[in-house]
């Protein structure tokens, strides 16, 4: 079934549309206090939206004066942490919906235990909660909210709960089971997007500010956030001939996918290992100077990570020992307008 739903959550600052067509996994990615976890609750019927409407196919679950409860939605929510009946079997939480829905108790059992085997968690079927690890806990989880035949599956970062040695296993289990099954996924894991969405939406405060295939969002970010997730250096401004210039007047040249008219609103991105940092400005062959303050230092393997407001440069530990950098010093990044993307933002 398709999703389309507008939310809209005044007392949180959140408006959000999106669509989700049938057996597509959407993944939502955004920093803290975004909304993204108020979005799923409002399409879970946990929470009544401000205004908006959202329907499931045919299935109108708000909007117009309707309100359908959580149970009659066709809608599963799997949260960070499993939530399971500690008083009951692994097989019979499974089974839980299932009977909820009218099946008897043999029936309900067998479908538990099949949605078991699918998330290769038969052998805990007689365990209790208390009895398995994080990650089979969550495995269960999986099954429970399978088990019920959801027409949409809601995921609110089902990995931040893990192990981190458990938590591979897991994607690949989700990448199986979400295959052909309309679901929308809540992370902040840019692995969890590329392996498990088919399209990505980035929420900032409460708006959509970039979608599209998970793939074009990290590789032409349009926003600060999902340049950061793409590791990319991002400046925004207006489209000049042969590049952009910003707002405070830096002009960067640059190679444009496309023809760019003059004033369009344009995005720049840049990998941090194209940028090498001088401690005098350059002569030479046309390149692209920018002045900057050093803001932080990190070192990461055998590069260090220079950044300097929303850019970073990614030099050698030996060329930073070499500048003897430090915070607050004034230096020039430099980068070949061969190695900057321009496109329409």
């Amino acid at each position: 079934m398709s999703l389309v739903a507008d939310v809209q959550v005044a007392s949180r600052g959140l408006h959000v549309q999106l669509t989700v067509e049938r057996g597509e996994t959407v993944a939502i990615l955004g920093p803290n206090g975004a909304g993204k976890s108020t979005l799923l609750a409002v399409l879970a019927g946990l929470l009544r939206p401000d205004g908006g409407s959202a329907t499931l196919g045919d299935t109108v679950l708000f909007g117009d004066r309707v309100w359908l409860p959580p149970y009659d939605r066709g809608v599963s929510l799997l949260a960070q942490e499993p939530l399971l009946f500690p008083h009951l079997s692994v097989l019979d939480n499974v089974a839980f919906g299932p009977r909820s829905r009218g099946e008897g108790r043999a029936a309900a059992r067998a479908e538990a235990l099949r949605w078991l085997q699918e998330v290769e968690a038969e052998e805990f079927a007689d365990r209790r909660p208390s009895e398995l690890s994080g990650g089979q806990a969550q495995r269960v989880a999986v099954a429970r909210a399978l088990a019920t035949h959801p027409q949409l599956l809601l995921l609110d970062e089902p990995m931040a709960a893990l192990d981190i040695a458990v938590t591979p296993a897991m994607r690949r289990t989700l990448r199986r089971v979400l295959t052909g099954r309309s679901a929308i996924i809540v992370t902040h894991n840019v692995l969890d997007a590329l392996m498990l969405a088919d399209r990505t939406i980035i929420v900032q405060a409460g708006e959509v500010v970039e979608m599209g295939s998970t793939r074009e969002v990290l590789e032409r970010p349009r926003s600060a956030f999902g340049a950061g997730l793409a590791g990319l250096n991002l400046v925004i401004g207006t489209s000049v001939g042969g590049g952009l210039v910003t707002v405070e007047g830096l002009r960067l040249s640059a190679l444009a996918e496309q023809p760019l008219p003059e004033g369009q609103e344009a995005a720049a991105v840049f990998s941090p290992r194209a940028v090498s940092v001088f401690v005098e400005a350059p002569s030479g062959s046309p390149r692209n100077v920018v002045p900057v303050t050093v803001s932080d230092l990190d070192q990461r393997g055998e590069l260090v990570s220079v950044r300097a407001g929303h850019l970073s440069a990614d030099i050698t530990a030996a060329a930073a020992a070499d500048l003897d950098l430090v915070p607050g010093m004034r230096v020039f990044f430099v980068v070949k307008s061969t190695e900057i993307a321009l496109y329409a933002r």
